[in-house]
């Protein structure tokens, strides 16, 4: 008996294919066998070189993609998968950290004239230690959650503007509803002013304007930049699905703003949300002192990536002495409010906005409300989710009845059993709206608010940037916002969770594996 008639014996028909035992019992060519042998190499390669420095949900993900579909697999791990395309923005967040803590290094862990309890400490702590962002006071001006009014709000804010202007929004589009900021941007060059935008490339680029966008800019005098642009013609390369989600808006270092909302129409311009109503609902927060410079901070280091122009960096002590220098309606008193600016991002390995929500959830004694338009958590936050609401804490998530994007909707949805079983209730934004705000409070004592999903992606793909609050009227603004949003919700009962479709019940499993493909 031949070897390959050995091999056709002892292999069941219905294991044919992939394995060995198939090939051996073909009769196949010389380039055949190679690419057999290179498949399966490829299949042996994979199984040490996937789980590198990958949590093993994601490591398993792509391991399958790879083992039913190698070609596609490995096409799409190398464009998507690999953590080693983005080396240089790695080291240039990590010198901007080390510049950062040098700056702060004399900054006091907690600011002069303000006591708070251990645990909100230690989160404070935990993120200089991740991000080498000190906390500082700073004063809250307005949560601004109606649209079009926080449109206004930001231009009102670049009128004021004396010296620079630094704007950084992922989907940036000049149209009727936004022209009032950028024709206010247009205003503050005539007056001198320094303006610079940034916006992502492959956030904007499918909205209507984006070809003449960067036109437009340039003739009304702004300095811009694309952010991680996609450029293969000038030898740079880079993932296409890292992007960068935050926004800022930055006027003269004294007045910054924050939160979840992109500089286009609330319809995202697209004629089907139009007909249909479907709207965008954000939040932008108002601050000023000290802490904005903070959000300058993280501008500055976003502009040196994308143009090599250095901007000045101040300490929370130094921007305190300069603000009252210039004059400012800024008072530095104990009744400001301690905050603390989190950037997160591939150029931190370390994902400090996971980490700041799992220790938020843990913190909370009496009540949780989360908020956020995709909640696709990574396990160590939906364990401390779940945990929260076993321990007898009110645990609350907000999120839209009807996610803007099929598959996260069917992922995120993929959870909600198991929350359900939890405790947890879960209240949807009715559709039309889609519910983008993305903010979370624990208890009356801490909260944090800005870019950042609850999903793997913005853990380990999007740059981001939160802002955390220890108490405060702000704490109390986003409490009235959430009463808001729980007028306007229908609160999903577990009776009418289990009573969905099985076809859905199996789209949700599929798009809950493919969420891990991180």
């Amino acid at each position: 008996m031949s070897w390959s008639e050995f091999w056709s014996f002892i292999t069941p028909e219905w294991l044919a294919f992939p394995l060995v035992g198939h090939y051996l019992s073909a009769d196949l060519t010389w380039w055949q066998w190679g690419v057999i042998a290179f498949d399966m190499l490829l299949r042996i390669v994979a199984l040490g070189y996937v789980p590198s420095q990958r949590k093993p949900t994601s490591a398993m993900a792509w391991l399958l993609a790879i083992f039913l579909i190698p070609m596609v697999g490995i096409v799409l791990f190398l464009l998507m998968g690999s953590p080693y395309i983005n080396r240089r923005r790695h080291r240039i967040q990590n010198q901007a950290n080390e510049l950062i803590r040098t700056v702060s290094q004399d900054e006091p862990a907690i600011p002069e004239g303000h006591t708070l309890n251990d645990e909100v400490a230690s989160m404070i702590m935990l993120n200089r230690r991740l991000t080498a962002m000190p906390a500082a006071t700073g004063d809250f001006v307005a949560l601004h959650s109606d649209y079009q009014e926080s449109l206004r709000k930001m231009a009102e804010a670049v009128d004021t503007a004396e010296n620079y202007v630094n704007v950084q929004i992922y989907i940036t589009a000049w149209d009727d509803s936004t022209d009032v900021f950028f024709s206010a941007l247009e205003r503050a060059v005539a007056r001198g002013v320094k303006v610079r935008l940034m916006f992502d490339q492959v956030g904007s680029w499918k909205y209507p304007g984006y070809r003449t966008l960067g036109k437009r800019l340039t003739d009304i005098g702004v300095d811009w930049k694309l952010m991680l642009p996609l450029q293969p013609l000038k030898w740079r390369f880079r993932r296409p699905d890292l992007r960068n989600h935050r926004k800022i808006l930055v006027v003269d270092g004294r007045i910054g703003f924050m939160g979840s909302q992109n500089m286009i129409d609330s319809s995202y311009l697209k004629s089907a949300n139009q007909r249909k109503g479907r709207h965008w609902v954000d939040i932008m927060v108002q601050v000023s002192g000290p802490i904005v410079l903070s959000l300058d901070a993280v501008f500055a280091v976003d502009w040196f990536t994308e143009s090599k122009e250095e901007l000045a960096l101040l300490s929370p002590t130094q921007a305190a002495d300069w603000l009252a220098s210039e004059d400012t309606p800024w008072d530095d008193t104990p009744g400001a409010e301690v905050m603390q600016v989190i950037p997160s991002g591939p150029g931190y390995t370390t994902e400090p906005n996971l980490r700041l929500f799992v220790s938020l959830a843990h913190h909370a004694k009496e009540r949780l409300v989360i908020v956020s338009p995709y909640f696709v958590p990574e396990e160590a936050l939906m364990d401390a989710v779940t945990t929260a609401s076993y321990r007898g804490v009110e645990v609350e998530l907000y999120v839209s009845e009807k996610a803007d994007q099929a598959l996260v909707d069917f992922a995120q949805s993929s959870y909600y059993s198991e929350l359900q079983r939890a405790g947890v209730r879960i209240f949807q934004y009715p559709y039309p709206a889609v519910l983008h705000t993305k903010f979370m409070i624990a208890d009356d004592e801490v909260a944090v608010m800005g870019s950042s999903n609850m999903d793997i992606r913005s853990f380990e793909l999007n740059y981001e940037v939160t802002l955390m609050v220890e108490k405060g009227d702000v704490i109390s603004a986003l409490h009235d916002l959430a009463a808001d949003y729980r007028a306007e919700c229908t609160e999903l009962t577990t009776d009418q969770w289990n009573s969905r479709p099985m076809w859905r019940r199996y789209l949700e499993n599929v798009a809950r594996l493919t969420s891990a493909l991180q």
